[in-house]
């Protein structure tokens, strides 16, 4: 097991490196970006959607500054008028004055030191950034995971337990509910009902805790906390439950129409014997081995509405507006953390596989 953990961690190296080389050449193509943001706040008018960024491209540290000598049309558009030599700075202090591959190279090298730089527009680094923002998307995600699981196998092992029954039927519609509307429009409406909408102002709509906090006595700060993160969770768990559910019960059903199952029976064994000492172990393979995955989603990808809606900044709004600001630190920074957490989650679930079922080898699969 030890020789195929290390080659799943060097196996990360190239994965890592192929997933942020796709997504460094998709920026650079990309049109807009922090010069022409700047070039349009100095001009006071929008950037061309159309500008391109040539040296984003491997372009030279003069190339903006010949666009304005010659009237050429590929670079900076909204430049016109403005002083090449501002043009120029503009270009060394965003880090533009080198060709592309040397940027690359450059952030990969800092990137091996811990060093993801700082942030265009914030004046901060993207670590301090994301150990920011951490603690609301922490919150999310694993609030939001454990009760999806606390919710969903229960409820999927009674389905299939009953199967075909009353239970199961309307459970089913409750369930295809969660399927047909997304996690965001669950939140308006309990915004709606619950949060001084047309109805009642039980909850609060912003923040994590509220400004007192720190005044707080600590079991009043518990109990604040569970107030401010109610309704962000149960939109996500409302949402997110669905697909868990049924997995768990067509694991279930898979299992228990199985012969082995059917020699336990036969046998005399008790039916909670037959369920939980026999079928349990085999069906909930796949589910709880996909835990880490399931928290990775929810962590940085499920809430990221759920974070505009509530007005909670956490990861997922982080990286939407750095992608939108073109802060390109922030973006590269936070796609090589989540990649490499994510690649490290994955091995943990095949981990995982084998603490369920010592019987699965994964080094004697391979040879």
């Amino acid at each position: 097991m030890l020789s195929y953990v290390l080659r799943r961690l060097l196996l990360m190296i190239p994965t890592l490196l192929g997933i942020m080389i796709i997504n460094f050449v998709i920026v650079q193509v990309a049109p807009g970006g922090p010069v022409e943001r700047v070039i349009a706040q100095i001009q006071g008018q929008a950037v061309d959607s159309t500008a391109r960024f040539t040296g984003t491209a491997g372009g030279e540290t003069g190339e903006a500054a010949r666009y304005l000598q010659t009237g050429g049309d590929e670079s900076y558009r909204g430049a016109r008028g403005l002083p090449p030599d501002l043009v120029e700075e503009l270009e060394r202090m965003y880090g533009f004055d080198r060709p592309a591959h040397e940027r690359f190279v450059l952030m990969l090298g800092n990137y091996i030191r811990l060093d993801f730089g700082d942030s265009f527009y914030q004046d901060r680094s993207v670590i301090q950034l994301i150990i920011d923002k951490l603690p609301v998307s922490i919150s999310l995600g694993l609030w939001t995971t454990l009760l999806v699981y606390l919710i969903s196998i229960p409820l999927g092992i009674r389905k299939a337990v009953h199967d075909g029954s009353r239970f199961d039927f309307w459970t089913s519609a409750v369930v295809f509910v969660g399927f047909a509307i997304p996690s965001f429009l669950f939140a308006i409406l309990l915004i709606v009902l619950f949060a001084g909408g047309s109805f009642w102002d039980l909850f609060p709509l912003r923040g994590l805790v509220s400004e007192n906090w720190e005044e707080l006595s600590w079991p009043m700060r518990i109990l604040d906390y569970f107030h401010h993160i109610a309704l962000p969770v149960l939109a996500l768990v409302i949402g997110g439950f669905a697909g868990l559910t049924m997995l768990t019960k067509n694991s279930f059903l898979e299992e228990i129409n199985k012969q082995y199952v059917m020699t336990a029976r036969a046998k005399g064994a008790a039916e909670n014997r037959v369920l939980y000492g026999h079928v349990f172990r085999n069906a909930m393979l796949v589910v709880i081995a996909g835990f880490p995955a399931a928290f990775l989603g929810i962590l940085f990808t499920g809430s990221l509405l759920i974070e505009v809606i509530f007005s909670l900044d956490g990861l997922g709004l982080l990286g939407f507006e750095a992608v939108i600001n073109r802060d390109y630190p922030v973006v590269f920074g936070t796609l090589f953390i989540f990649t490499l957490l994510g690649l490290g989650l994955n091995l943990i679930g095949d981990l995982m596989y084998v603490a369920i079922d010592p019987r699965i080898d994964f080094e004697r699969r391979e040879g």
